[in-house]
């Protein structure tokens, strides 16, 4: 008995059944996708694929693209960070906290060079598959960039930004403190 190529039209019929059955597999743990598969008879991996299609196809096009990718970007991340913080597990707590001290510094830099990326071509394609990048545990991305970047800078930089957030706190103690007195 020989076994077809991986690159041959059986071989990849095969590779995509053993997705299927495995997404199948993800999805029967949650209560709606059971019960829509019960009621409209539609494999919950086929309305998952096609949902990630249309998302798809919607960022790529640029169709409510900022939307879809900020969703992306905090929909699941929220989601992911609310589980972490109610288990006694600390690892996925660090795994979240990284992930949105990088993100935030993305966010940053995006917010000041938006004039720039808004000419990119498929801009938001590109930010959801990094943002993708990051969020998802089986990538660990975020934890890659926090080390290699994020973290060697904030480190060098952590005293000057401590003394300036000391500097801001005493003069909002000093300006609350003036107000208060002019009551």
């Amino acid at each position: 008995m020989t076994t077809a190529s991986p690159y041959s039209a059986q071989g990849i019929q095969t590779k995509l059944k053993e997705v299927l059955a495995t997404l199948d597999t993800q999805l029967s743990q949650f209560k709606y996708a059971n019960e829509f598969e019960q009621k409209t008879g539609v494999p919950k991996s086929y309305v998952a694929l096609g949902a990630a299609g249309i998302a798809f196809l919607m960022v790529f096009f640029n169709l409510a693209g900022q939307l879809l990718t900020n969703a992306i970007s905090w929909v699941y991340p929220a989601y992911a960070s609310f589980k972490a913080i109610e288990t006694p597990d600390k690892a996925d707590d660090k795994q979240w906290l990284t992930y949105w001290t990088v993100i935030g510094f993305i966010q940053m830099i995006e917010y000041f060079s938006d004039i720039l990326l808004f000419w990119f071509p498929f801009y938001y394609l590109f930010k959801t598959l990094v943002v993708l990048y990051l969020a998802l545990p089986q990538f660990r991305g975020a934890e890659t960039l926090y080390i290699r970047f994020l973290r060697p800078y904030l480190l060098n930089a952590q005293d000057g930004i401590d003394a300036k957030a000391e500097k801001l706190k005493a003069k909002i103690s000093e300006f609350s403190g003036d107000a208060s007195k002019t009551e």
